[in-house]
């Protein structure tokens, strides 16, 4: 068993446990990082690697992949540990106010703070309940899209009225050989503009909406696709040619043993104290969309804050009674942790 001790333990490398890394540096904490998967960057590098973030501010567009790659680089100076591709399966807390964190690759880590930046916990696709679609799944129906070029030329059938299914629909128009959209309902629940746009390609004839309707079966062999079969909600049934089938229904969220360790919970989020991300255990905090808080913003930028807020109050916690002098970064600049 390998046992590391360092000053703040982060469970998640997704974009907001990154910018908690460069923040916990800026007040010279190092950080061991753990998450689940075995690359860093959370949803936006296991689900949407291809997709652009519009609200990162000083980017009006940026690739999800790229926002990894600033982060990850913004982060590096300060040189965290990263433990990828294992899970946080205990948490206990020891003598004099540590924390010990044992993973699934058997490596412990001791440290006096805890910072949970977790995203949605251990997360899936909602699968669409349709008979025969694991012969499908990896062939020709995908919950995401790893690269757009996958689906150049085909006959794509997107099924779904949030975010993932119109963002998908626009930034795919151009690629596919044809798009069809299936929701149950007139209206979408994505971004306004976003629904604007996508109401105006449907006009122009670049993409068909199949309004309302639901998923009803699939027709093919072998894994392959040849149509997705919808059903409205009057009963009339219809056949749509069909190379992919790309179901974006939200994602399954588990929060695993982070369940377990005492922490007040409202059903799949923990609660924390808005000015600091503080929970209800001492030593323990919580960022990003798995921490919520009364008229929270569920923003990647909201993350962004958080880790500046927590991060201070983790420095006042392995340091209490020292004084800091607030300083911006183009006075302190980034400091060096092994000076």
């Amino acid at each position: 068993m390998v046992i590391q001790q360092t000053d703040v333990a982060i469970i998640g490398a997704g974009p907001i446990g990154l910018f908690a890394v460069f923040e916990c540096g800026m007040m010279r904490l190092k950080c061991h990082v753990i998450d689940s998967l075995d690359m860093i960057g959370g949803q936006c590098t296991a689900l949407y690697p291809e997709k652009p973030i519009y609200d990162i501010p000083g980017f009006p567009k940026i690739l999800a992949v790229d926002l990894i790659d600033n982060l990850k680089k913004q982060a590096d100076p300060f040189e965290p540990v990263y433990h990828l591709g294992q899970q946080v399966v205990s948490l206990e807390k020891i003598e004099k106010g540590y924390f010990r964190l044992t993973t699934s690759g058997d490596v412990t880590i001791v440290s006096k703070v805890v910072l949970i930046a977790a995203g949605v916990g251990a997360f899936g696709p909602n699968r669409p309940p349709l008979e025969g679609i694991e012969e499908f799944e990896g062939k020709s129906i995908f919950y995401y899209v790893k690269n757009k070029d996958d689906f150049r030329d085909k006959h794509i059938v997107i099924a779904g009225g949030g975010d993932s299914a119109v963002d998908w629909s626009l930034s795919l128009v151009n690629i596919a050989k044809k798009i069809t959209v299936v929701h149950r309902r007139p209206k979408f629940r994505a971004a306004p503009e976003s629904e604007d746009r996508l109401k105006k390609l449907a006009e122009e004839g670049l993409i068909d909406l199949a309004i309302p309707y639901q998923l009803e079966g699939l027709d093919g062999q072998q894994g392959h696709l040849e149509a997705v079969i919808v059903k409205s909600l009057e009963g009339d049934v219809k056949k749509i040619p069909a190379d992919i089938l790309l179901p974006f229904y939200g994602l399954a969220m588990n929060l695993g043993p982070i369940a377990h360790w005492g922490l007040q919970l409202n059903t799949t989020h923990i609660m924390v104290d808005p000015k600091d991300c503080s929970t209800n255990v001492s030593g323990i905090f919580a960022i990003g969309d798995i921490a919520t808080y009364p008229h929270k913003l569920k923003l990647i930028l909201t993350g962004f804050a958080e880790a500046a807020q927590a991060a201070h109050a983790i420095r006042s916690v392995l340091h209490p009674g020292e004084v800091y002098h607030f300083e911006y970064s183009t006075t302190s600049g980034v400091p060096v942790l092994n000076a």
